[in-house]
């Protein structure tokens, strides 16, 4: 594929290029790679000032910039081929899909496949071998259920979305359409409720039940459970990784981000494009505002204003973590300068008073 192609297929993200300076060096492309790891044939990008050295030494043949001139020249005098753009990471990620689309099998039902028969499956949908779907559930038009998928009773999977091999689905649970569910991802189960009685723990039956909105992505080993009642409910387009834990009646806004290993308890609550750094952890009943940022291993016990940026645990204002980091850095120091203002003291109390002369 020729240079040229790629930058009409990035389309409205694209705001110049060497093309038009310079439209006779249009090299073939047959892939993408970092940029670091680049040869000869294929396109990379470069985001931020620390990655710009590497223009200097890249083997690739195109690069995505940043919309800066000064970048963009210095990809011309080492003779490449550059697109500039906003948003550079956007526009690999587009040329990313150009090269690369995953593996999608042709619909159908693997003969091992146990289907209760008051399931309801929509049309072109593929199901794989050793799946067990039990009653009444509801599966949409053009899904693709892998191998080794287990659905309980009453759940119902939206259109379009997509569940990776060993992927559980519990009782009443409710899937958006063109979600991803990845291998291992446990969606639905008992949320972890026991009251405590004089012979021991009581455990409360979890009734509620677990929604995914539209466009829901949830990563490898990672559990949302439902509540005892009510809802637990992750947002429109909300990201998840691996290895997370989504306590029961927990509730995210909209286009939220939770990076892996981080763990919320129950009845957190999240507003809309709220991020969560990986291994962070929310305990219950706390509320985070619209836009807000955990950094890794925050330890969120408050509620958290919108768009407030927080690290460490317990979780405080970024600005001021980077001050008690500071001093935290110092504090051998501090501590040695403390025993010597000590040592002089007492040395000072020591000495013979005016009266005793």
């Amino acid at each position: 594929m020729k240079f040229s192609e790629i930058v009409e297929k990035l389309g409205n993200l694209v705001v110049t290029s060497s093309l038009g300076a310079n439209p006779g060096h249009n090299p073939e492309i047959n892939g993408v790679a970092a940029i670091d790891e680049a040869v000869e044939g294929t396109i990379s990008y470069v985001e931020g000032g620390k990655f710009v050295s590497f223009i200097q030494t890249t083997a690739a043949s195109a690069v995505i910039l940043a919309n800066n001139a000064e970048i963009q020249n210095l990809a011309t005098e080492r003779g490449l081929a550059w697109v500039a753009t906003r948003e550079p990471r956007l526009a690999f990620a587009e040329a990313i899909a150009i090269f690369y689309q995953p593996w999608q099998p042709q619909p159908e039902i693997h003969p091992t496949a146990v289907i209760h028969e008051t399931a309801k499956i929509g049309k072109n949908v593929h199901i794989g071998a050793y799946t067990v779907i039990q009653p009444h559930v509801e599966i949409g038009d053009n899904v693709c259920i892998h191998p080794h998928v287990v659905i309980y009773p009453h759940v119902k999977i939206g259109r379009g979305s997509l569940l990776h091999s060993h992927c559980t689905i519990h009782e009443r649970t409710q899937v958006g359409n063109h979600c991803v569910i990845h291998s291992g991802a446990v969606i639905g189960a008992e949320g972890f409720g026991f009251v405590p009685t004089p012979t021991g723990w009581m455990k409360m039956q979890q009734s509620g039940y677990t929604v995914l909105e539209d466009g829901v992505e949830i990563g490898c080993n990672t559990a949302i459970d439902r509540p005892a009642v009510g809802e637990t409910r992750i947002g429109k387009y909300t990201v998840i990784d691996n290895l997370v834990q989504v306590g029961h009646g927990c509730k995210t806004g909209n286009g939220c981000a939770i990076a892996g290993q981080a763990g919320m308890a129950g009845g957190v609550i999240l507003g809309n494009r709220v991020i969560l750094g990986g291994q962070t952890g929310v305990s219950n009943q706390a509320k985070i505002g619209d836009g807000a940022i955990a950094s890794a291993k925050a330890g969120v016990h408050n509620d958290i204003p919108p768009g407030e940026i927080v690290s460490g645990s317990p979780a405080i204002p970024y600005k001021k973590f980077l001050r008690v980091s500071a001093v935290l850095s110092r504090l051998p120091e501090m501590y040695q300068n403390l025993r010597e203002i000590q040592r002089q003291l007492k040395s000072n109390t020591n000495l013979p008073k005016e009266s005793d002369k």
